[in-house]
């Protein structure tokens, strides 16, 4: 059906377009040829509209349609007026009227031969005996030397016919194909285009508003933690030197307290650092740094990485923060008693999946923690699924493209 009704419509439109197209370009001195020009873009925008849509049906998708030119706030009656014929979509909707005309008839012809083979072929049995009492007729078999007769001629064309049934699929699957290819290169090739230049500008101010607060966040642990333990130690030392000379029990004491204040110091800086590519990834890869991730968490961890490989540094980084982000979750909110990681490579993707068998209700809204992961995930087109109910257990899967 795509491609017998697409031969009435090719028709069409190619007689509309190529109408308006030598009327408007034999007019233009006149400039009676603009406004023809435009409608003739108009008339291959609607031509358009309806392959788009028939389409669907042979390619099995959503086909995006294009953005068309709209005229600027305040423009003028010819600025509006030539507004259709602006940008490159237009034009592209004309020459797949002309263009796919050509295609169109050869489709069509091959159709209608193909089905015509297969349907004649297989009854011919049931009209030969017609042409085999014709006088003097002479049928295909006796032609190419099978002999004369309703016998011969009847097998014969039933085996043409098995034949053309047997292939009929796969040809008019192929003609559909060919034709509605055409369409998807020419009719949404740019909206295609404009669909992935989006999806890359907002996965990078994904990936920047994450990487802005991940140092936000970084900065402000540093300002109410290391950096306030490090001004309370110097003042403490401070003291201790005065101390020194007067009372050594006292100053004594004073350093025995610096020392713990500098160990409660070092270890909020490593919880920080969790947060910085530690050089463990760097140098040795995803699988050592996630089995240091697991050991430091409160939580027990079973790591299962099922890959080797190395990846390109931002891949593995977004793996790292990623699993860091949700373990830090997990030990915070969770009240779990077990925490699975499991990173595979399936095609051209990493697959990390985190669980935990504590209370569930984790989720993506803006403002929770996850929310962060989901937009780091986004700067590499990557994707996030959550699934945690109410009392659990929680289930993180982080897609991260590696091709």
């Amino acid at each position: 059906m795509y491609l017998l009704v697409g031969f009435p419509l090719a028709i069409i439109a190619f007689c509309l377009i190529v109408t308006g197209l030598s009327a408007g370009a034999g007019m233009l001195i006149v400039w009676i040829g603009v406004p023809i020009l435009v409608l003739t873009a108009l008339v291959a925008r609607g031509m358009g509209e309806i392959e788009r849509v028939r389409m669907r049906g042979v390619l099995g998708t959503e086909v995006p349609r294009p953005r068309y030119p709209q005229s600027p706030p305040g423009a003028g009656w010819f600025r509006k007026t030539l507004t259709p014929l602006a940008g490159t979509q237009p034009w592209l909707d004309i020459l797949h009227a002309l263009v796919g005309f050509p295609v169109a008839i050869v489709t069509f012809c091959v159709t209608v031969a193909w089905w015509s083979m297969a349907i004649a072929g297989l009854t011919y049995p049931l009209y030969g005996w017609v042409f085999a009492n014709i006088p003097d007729n002479q049928g295909l078999s006796e032609l190419i030397g099978l002999g004369h007769g309703y016998v011969p001629e009847s097998l014969l064309n039933v085996f043409f016919g098995v034949v053309a049934a047997l292939t009929l699929y796969p040809v008019i699957r192929g003609c559909a194909l060919l034709q509605a290819s055409l369409g998807k290169a020419l009719l949404t090739g740019v909206a295609q285009l404009q669909e992935r230049i989006e999806d890359l500008t907002e996965g990078r101010n994904a990936a920047a508003y994450a990487e802005a607060n991940a140092l936000r966040r970084l900065e402000r642990d540093i300002h109410d933690g290391p950096q306030q333990r490090l001004v309370h130690l110097a003042m403490e030392l401070s003291r201790a030197q005065r101390e020194l000379e007067k009372d050594a029990s006292a100053a004594q004491s004073t350093i025995g307290k610096a020392i713990t204040a500098t160990r409660e110091t070092l270890d909020e800086l490593r919880a920080l650092s969790r947060g910085i590519a530690p050089p463990i990834l760097a140098d040795r890869g995803l699988a050592p740094a996630l089995a240091a991730l697991a050991s430091r968490c409160t939580v027990p961890v079973e790591l299962d990485v099922q890959t080797e490989e190395r990846f390109p540094a931002l891949i593995e980084n977004t793996v790292y923060f990623v699993t860091a982000e949700a373990l830090t979750n997990v030990a915070k909110h969770s009240r779990a008693e077990l925490c699975t990681i499991t990173l595979v490579r399936i095609g051209d993707s990493l697959m990390l999946t985190i669980g935990d068998d504590g209370v569930g209700g984790a989720h993506v809204a803006k403002g929770h923690g996850l929310s962060g992961l989901a937009e780091r995930l986004r700067g590499v087109d990557g994707e996030l699924a959550v699934r945690s109910p109410a009392g659990g257990p929680t289930s993180i899967t982080a897609e991260v493209p590696c091709g």
